[in-house]
């Protein structure tokens, strides 16, 4: 007998293939709305600038201290900004490859 599925061993085998990657699809998605409903935080100066964003990567929140507001000087404050969010970012993107790394393109 000739098998036509080469080394597939047949349609069941393929089937079981079928399930699994589908069963691979729905965990790589239940993964990314998990992340997307995930809060990161993010700051800078010790704390003194906090941004909170969530994982499709939206600002939520900023926060600044008040010792740091000088009418004067706003583009430190605005450099701050930019750090926490930077910083928020980088801890969304590694639990990003870490919950969905192994998902390669899936989603």
């Amino acid at each position: 007998m000739n098998n036509r599925f080469g080394g597939f061993g047949g349609g069941n085998n393929m089937q079981a293939m079928m399930r699994q990657a589908q069963k691979m699809q729905q965990d790589a998605m239940k993964a990314k709305e998990e992340l997307d409903e995930s809060v990161f935080e993010g700051s800078a100066s010790g704390g003194l600038v906090r941004v909170e964003i969530n994982g499709k990567c939206d600002m939520l929140s900023v926060k600044i201290d008040s010792s740091i507001v000088d009418p004067d000087d706003t583009e430190m404050i605005e450099d701050m900004v930019v750090a926490a969010f930077n910083d928020a970012k980088a801890k969304l993107d590694k639990m990003k490859e870490s919950k969905l790394g192994a998902f390669g393109g899936l989603i």
